[in-house]
C-alpha cells in the first residue's frame, strides 16, 4: 500500500499486484473524494487502464487542478461512504 497522491480534494492509494489473485493481477487503487466523503477501489483491467491514463497525464506535467479534474471523472462511481471508527 502506497499513498501516491494527496491534495485538498482527493487522495489515491496504490496496492501492489498479488500473484494468484486474478482481480489483483494489475494491482489496485483506492480513490477517495474528500469533499463528498466517498471512495472507490478499482482493480483488474480498470486498474491497468487507470495506470495508463495516469502515466499519460503525468507526461503532460499537469497542475494539481488538472489531476483533481481527472480524478473527478471517478466521482460517479464512488458509492462507498468513508466511515471513520
Amino acid at each position: 500500500m502506497n499513498l501516491i497522491y494527496n491534495s485538498e480534494h482527493y487522495s489515491v492509494v496504490e496496492f501492489g499486484a498479488e500473484a494468484g489473485l486474478e482481480a489483483m493481477r494489475f494491482g489496485g487503487y483506492e480513490i477517495l473524494d474528500k469533499a463528498i466523503k466517498r471512495e472507490i477501489f478499482i482493480a483488474g483491467p480498470l486498474a491497468e487502464a487507470f495506470r495508463q491514463h495516469v502515466r499519460q497525464l503525468i507526461a503532460s506535467e499537469p497542475t494539481i487542478e488538472e489531476i483533481d479534474d481527472f480524478l473527478g471523472n471517478y466521482d460517479l462511481l464512488m458509492a462507498q461512504p468513508v466511515i471513520l471508527h
